[in-house]
């Protein structure tokens, strides 16, 4: 192996955050300006040497590598490294200067940006790592790593708390990746992750583990570790409720770190190709996850944890995409949620601060219509903007997906993105009808135009991203074809699905047009949903019913030791 400046990227880009880790140690007698000088620096650089690593790729599509000599210690920047390391070392950097100042009346200053550092550091080691032993090293850190930054202010119990619920999940979640690890070791006799691609792409069915084919069972232990990392269902408790630790922390952990199940994923892909199965139940978790988010979030009064929900809302919709074989817009929709997210987190405490000084809710626009419900004189007959909100998401969705691919009809994974696309542009348009807006049709039309420009675009650069991420066709193809289902059974599900999302639209445009009072009394039902919601699905109470449990046989059993 030659070391150029091309090889050596990989291993810049990962020691800078690590040796500002340790200058500040180092220098830790220093003022707060200079820790935060020094830490702000090298992330800068760090972003930098990232971006540089990207646009090199771009120019010579050729992955650098850079190895120890030893069995393990490599780095490998191909596109998925590459596109991740500017993410991470992006939204890192942004959080370094918002913690200047948000971080300067705390306590314990440099050790702060001591685990900032370690963090940003360890987090690009596991999107760069090369060989199952250092991805493991990293994926372990990051857990221990996290629980220190969750729990850095010492004085609050709940901080701490929660640090070790979300420690202890982590921990959970690492024993099927390391079971994963030990199973590819010891069939192929490598740690190599490209050697073991390109030995499972021979022989995948070479060495099966208890009756089923290696690669089925380590796709399902790959998945059960990023159900953990990335808050899926029932996994998803530690989320909403580490909201104790400083908000850098929280935008960086759901702008980075718990995106850390779709990376996962698709570094894995080459197994998972071989493992339809295990894509089937990513996409059954990730939906029911997305669900359960979506409405939790909606639910809450606590901004923090309403964000909190809706990060986990967002990991089930990227699982979702991984479960129907889109992985590259997976990485898509983790980078631009990543960024997404980080903004909301460190706005955050801006908003709560602005809502603190008023004694109201100001009257713009958006409170008139939806909160008052002021009468108007024009407004959309009810069937006609039934038939624009189904018809419209359709073909604005189909026509863009068709300009870029052609052959999407025969991709199940485009179909069911296809549907979930349709539902949201439909709610969109029904949303800006029940508005009630003054001049209706004006309206209409602009929210029509905007969904145009935001699906033609996000259609192109999503292709784009595609091509860049996997340029292998046979290798995407190979992907959908795994999470493809039969025909017998799709076909009939997209026309019962079909038929059922637009008899629901009719009915909920019907519904908001006769304006039918309420009944005053609510139902049995809607109290039992209402109590379900209310208490986040018993998911928590079920815990801590199990926590209570052993806890209670622990005290028994020592109880009967001291007879013993």
């Amino acid at each position: 192996m030659t070391f150029s400046i091309d090889g050596l990227m990989p291993s810049c880009i990962v020691l800078v955050p690590f040796l500002s880790a340790l200058l500040i140690l180092l220098f830790s007698s220093g003022t707060k300006r200079q820790v935060a000088r020094l830490s702000v620096g090298m992330s800068a650089i760090t972003f930098f040497l990232s971006a540089a690593s990207l646009i090199l790729y771009m120019l010579d599509p050729q992955p650098r590598w850079l190895s120890s000599g030893g069995a393990w210690g490599s780095l490998y920047l191909d596109p998925l490294a590459s596109v991740m390391a500017v993410a991470v070392a992006g939204i890192s950097l942004v959080v370094h200067v918002y913690a200047v100042r948000y971080m300067a009346e705390e306590p314990g200053y440099a050790r702060f940006y001591t685990l900032l550092d370690l963090m940003t550091g360890t987090i690009l080691l596991m999107v760069a790592a090369g060989d199952l032993v250092t991805l493991l090293i990293a994926w372990q850190l990051i857990g221990v790593l996290l629980y220190f930054l969750l729990g850095h202010d010492l004085e609050r119990p709940a901080a701490q708390r929660y640090a070790f619920w979300t420690f202890f999940t982590y921990r959970i979640g690492d024993l099927p990746l390391i079971l994963a690890a030990a199973l590819l070791y010891k069939a192929y006799g490598t740690f190599s992750l490209p050697v073991l691609f390109e030995r499972i792409a021979e022989s995948p069915d070479a060495y099966p583990v208890f009756g089923m084919p290696l690669p089925l069972a380590v796709g399902l232990l790959v998945a059960l570790a990023a159900f953990a990392r990335s808050a899926q269902f029932p996994l998803h408790t530690w989320l909403p409720y580490t909201m104790e630790g400083p908000t850098p922390v929280s935008a960086l952990m759901h702008a980075g770190i718990v995106n850390a199940g779709g990376f996962i994923i698709n570094r894995f892909a080459p197994v998972f190709i071989h493992a339809g199965s295990v894509l089937h139940l990513v996409f059954a978790v990730g939906l029911v996850t997305a669900v359960m988010g979506s409405i939790l979030m909606l639910t809450q009064n606590d901004i923090k944890k309403s964000l909190g929900y809706s990060t986990m809302g967002q990991m089930g919709f990227m699982f979702v995409e991984c479960g129907v074989g889109a992985f590259s817009l997976a990485i898509y929709h983790l980078i631009a949620h990543g960024l997404f997210k980080g903004t909301l987190f460190l706005g955050a405490g801006s908003m709560i601060g602005d809502a603190r000084k008023q004694d109201g809710i100001p009257h713009d626009d958006v409170y008139t219509f939806v909160v008052e419900r002021k009468p108007v004189t024009s407004r959309l007959p009810w069937m006609l903007a039934a038939v624009v909100t189904v018809v419209v998401p359709f073909l604005v969705l189909g026509l863009s997906r068709w300009l870029v691919g052609g052959n999407f009809v025969g991709q199940q994974g485009a179909i069911i993105l296809l549907f979930f696309g349709w539902a949201t542009g439909a709610q969109l348009l029904f949303a800006t009808y029940r508005l009630r807006a003054e001049n209706p049709w004006r309206m209409m039309i602009m929210i029509i135009l905007s969904l145009i420009v935001v699906v033609a675009g996000y259609t192109l650069i999503e292709h784009a991203f595609d091509l860049f991420m996997y340029p292998d066709r046979t290798i995407r193809e190979k992907i959908y074809a795994a999470a493809s289902i039969p025909l017998s059974t799709f076909d009939p599900l997209v026309a019962v699905l079909t038929v059922t999302i637009v008899v629901g639209w009719l009915a909920a445009y019907y519904a908001s047009a006769s304006d039918k009072a309420r009944s005053p009394d609510p139902s049995p039902a809607r109290l039992a949903l209402y109590s379900l919601i209310s208490r986040e699905f018993y998911a928590a109470d079920v815990y801590a019913f199990f926590a209570q449990t052993v806890l209670a046989l622990s005290r028994s059993m020592n109880v009967w030791s001291r007879w013993l």
